[in-house]
């Protein structure tokens, strides 16, 4: 299973609107991802909740894993979007 590890850029952390943003690019991805904080269990990447549990600040690093067809395009989107400051997103 293809996975990714990038930095949480969001100056919040992942927390609120970046949380939304994420898991709705996860949701529209059409596969199955997960995230880890650090050395912690994955969750969901879909769920907002589960997302927001893992209480990720800015510049923490998150570990991303994919299954399915496309999944290493889907890890380089989405880690792409979470390097980047969703909170100035308009």
């Amino acid at each position: 299973m293809p996975s990714r590890t990038v930095a949480v850029a969001s100056r919040v952390g992942l927390h609120a609107r970046p949380a939304s943003i994420f898991t709705e690019a996860v949701a529209g991805a059409g596969i199955d991802v997960t995230i880890a904080h650090g050395d912690g269990e994955p969750v969901d990447a879909g769920s907002i909740l589960l997302v927001m549990s893992l209480g990720v600040p800015h510049g923490d690093e998150v570990t991303l894993a994919a299954d399915g067809p496309e999944a290493d395009r889907v890890l380089d989107e989405l880690v792409t979007l979470l390097a980047t400051d969703l909170d100035e997103v308009p």
